[in-house]
């Protein structure tokens, strides 16, 4: 199974040709996560995006964005965005929306979202910040403090958390529920080798999720990348990454691992039973 953990689709532009470069990309995967775009309002993005994937629910996945330091980040509320909009995780953008990721209105969020099974992507870095975007805020390692906090919180750091590379692979070596995802510019050749052979060498290629950062790049284009990557090397002595490896990445079931079981929502039974195993273990920290 191929997912592509990261796409986007620009309503801002024509919605009609948005849709259509959008569905034309996503016909080499078998299933995609659509992130839905920082806005003025989350509450207007994320009901265009609920409207897009719904006319598409047997492929893709929509991700609501979520504004931590305004937004309201109630159960309730959250429940909202799954039951009534259809979405399945969450997307925050704290470089761009000026929040750091551990603001105290942020970690309320994550404890509804951790309750209700939500993974959560963190889009915080990449290669097209905005001039007034902090870039400290982009920065893995500020993610530690959620990931030891919410252990059962499935969290994905894109595009690699570059430029912070290194603290990414950090953070997944660390911690069971901390992903990355892979999305890649396949023209970057020296970029892209750096980041896999980092991954393998450190021994995380298993919690690398593939990724095209739709539209910057296509699936397509990001597969033949990956799959050429040692014929890349054929004629120099550098070091090579196992064509498996690689491989696993591409076809690994992003949707298993972040708990997105068949594309559904999750039942209020499992969540009922995720928020008294997450009530447990918090009241287990102040026992002596």
């Amino acid at each position: 199974m191929i997912v592509d953990c990261h796409t986007h689709v620009n309503f801002a532009a024509d919605d009609e040709v948005a849709a259509s470069e959008h569905l034309e990309a996503a016909e080499r995967v078998d299933a995609c996560i659509v992130l839905a775009r920082g806005a003025e309002s989350s509450e207007e993005a994320n009901k265009k995006l609920s409207e897009y994937v719904g006319r598409h629910t047997e492929k893709m996945i929509g991700f609501a964005v979520v504004e931590a330091s305004k937004d309201n980040t109630s159960v309730k509320n959250l429940t909202f965005i799954t039951d009534k909009l259809g979405l399945k995780g969450a997307v925050l953008y704290c470089s761009r929306c000026g929040f750091h990721p551990t603001h105290s209105s942020a970690m309320k969020f994550y404890e509804s979202a951790e309750e209700l099974c939500l993974p959560v992507f963190f889009h915080n870095s990449g290669a097209d910040l905005e001039r007034e975007a902090i870039l400290e805020y982009a920065q893995p390692f500020l993610l530690d403090e959620i990931a030891r906090s919410f252990a059962s919180l499935k969290i994905v750091i894109g595009t690699m958390g570059m430029p912070f590379v290194e603290q990414t692979l950090s953070m997944v070596a660390k911690h069971e529920n901390v992903y990355a995802d892979l999305t890649i510019r396949p023209n970057n050749v020296w970029q892209v080798y750096n980041m896999v052979v980092a991954a393998y060498e450190r021994g995380v290629m298993d919690k690398l999720l593939f990724g095209s950062g739709f539209p910057s790049s296509s699936a397509g284009e990001c597969i033949e990348a990956l799959l050429g990557f040692n014929m890349r090397l054929a004629d120099t002595n550098l070091p090579t990454v196992p064509r498996g490896n690689i491989q696993s990445i591409i076809e690994r079931d992003t949707l298993a691992l972040l708990g997105i079981k068949d594309k559904g929502t999750t039942t209020e039974k499992e969540r009922s039973v995720s928020a008294l195993e997450h009530k447990s273990k918090r009241t287990a920290k102040y026992e002596i």
